[in-house]
């Protein structure tokens, strides 16, 4: 008895040291029939999969309605569209992929459509769940690798799932529930692992088997895209810190805190040459910096002050963005001077993509810009036939 006493006072101590312990892993389900219907997978094979040349002269539009198509940059005609069956509401919300020449279309109704991206044929469809009534997939892109797709998505029961599907057919190869109702957060895919942020954990799962590798919590929730340097993994929480985590066991190597009233990374992140690009929102000022992965030392910080970064990428070793109020910027990766900077007179709502030199591509609520970089010119390339209010994003892709 005495010896029974002993040994469960030197558990607690080492628990109240080390702290919780670890939680008991929630099995990966990969038999889709045990699953309830709102979280069941159905699938529908057309045409065997199959690699396709790229259209190089076309450009995917995932208009803010909820249609996606193929715009032929050369005769500026519609090439092709795919749209959602009975979606819950006309909205974009989400981002395609492209691989070898098939594209992934997951649409808000849970529905994800593999087509050739030349003709707009559909090799497969799939269809997360039973879900007729909210919104089931959002703010998500699909990872496609080893013959997967990974992507995240909303239950009606409160809760989410984890989804891979065969990239041959869109059928079911591991699922999981995660812990908080409203994933919007894209996967990442690293060292055949597949690192996903829910509520305040951090979970690494093995892409072939679902398996739960590792699982790390945190004091808040963790809210922006993982990303990698090709070493380790890179991860905010939903207010102003940023982490960076080994792979294999998801400790903390650094963390990074934003300035005073900055918070929401979310997806405003990239890495390039060992280095960590960011951009976060503030109440008064917000800010684009850049951070040494290796150390988590901040290199250079740019201030955008009254307005706040909605989104940034990279291109040639410049980051291009814009801001809420409509400031197109152009940032020297280097030092973070501005190269750029010009205040629109169309607010973009996508993405930024880069045709050829001195012209970029961004879509607002009349349709597609052209914007010329030289001429300062905004050139509406594709017109829409009706203008929406209250816009939530679209999203392009030129083919290539």
């Amino acid at each position: 008895m005495k010896t029974n006493l002993i040994t469960l006072l030197f558990v607690f101590a080492v628990i109240n040291t080390f702290g919780q312990t670890p939680a008991v892993s929630k099995t990966t389900n990969t038999n889709n029939k045990t699953l309830p219907p709102g979280e069941q997978v159905t699938n529908k094979a057309v045409s065997a999969l199959k690699k396709v040349p790229l259209d190089e002269a076309s450009i995917l539009i995932y208009d803010y309605d909820g249609a996606l198509f193929s715009y032929d940059l050369e005769s500026e005609q519609i090439g092709w569209t795919v749209k959602a069956t009975s979606p819950y509401t006309e909205m974009c919300a989400n981002k395609v992929t492209i691989s070898n020449g098939v594209v992934y279309i997951p649409f808000i109704n849970g529905e994800i459509v593999a087509v050739d991206n030349q003709s707009g044929d559909v090799f497969w469809k799939s269809r997360l769940g039973n879900i007729t009534d909210q919104i089931v997939l959002k703010d998500q892109v699909p990872v496609v690798n080893n013959g997967k797709l990974f992507i995240t998505a909303q239950n009606q029961n409160g809760s989410s799932n984890i989804y891979a599907l065969d990239t041959k057919d869109g059928s079911l190869a591991w699922t999981y529930k995660l812990d908080t109702p409203t994933n919007d957060i894209p996967v990442l895919f690293f060292n055949n692992k597949i690192f996903v942020p829910s509520a305040t954990n951090l979970y690494a799962f093995d892409a072939n088997t679902g398996k739960v590798l590792n699982q790390k919590s945190f004091d808040e929730s963790m809210h922006s895209k993982p990303v990698t340097d090709g070493e380790n993994v890179f991860i905010a929480n939903e207010k102003d810190l940023l982490f960076a985590l080994t792979p294999d066991k998801l400790d903390v190597l650094w963390q990074f805190k934003l300035d005073e009233n900055q918070y929401n990374i979310k997806e405003r992140i990239f890495t390039k040459d060992k280095k960590i690009y960011f951009a976060a929102q503030g109440t008064t000022v917000s800010s684009v910096y850049a951070v040494d992965s290796k150390t988590g030392t901040q290199i250079w910080k740019r201030d955008f002050q009254d307005d706040n970064v909605e989104y940034i990428t990279e291109d040639s070793d410049n980051i291009w963005g814009y801001t809420k109020k409509g400031r197109l910027f152009q940032l020297d990766i280097n030092n973070g001077e501005i190269a750029f900077e010009l205040k629109l007179t169309t607010q973009p709502i996508s993405n930024i993509e880069f045709p050829v030199d001195d012209t970029i591509f961004y879509y607002c609520d009349a349709g597609l810009i052209k914007f010329d970089l030289s001429t300062k010119d905004e050139d509406l390339y594709y017109m829409r036939t009706s203008i929406k209010d209250d816009v939530y994003s679209a999203f392009l892709k030129i083919i290539r």
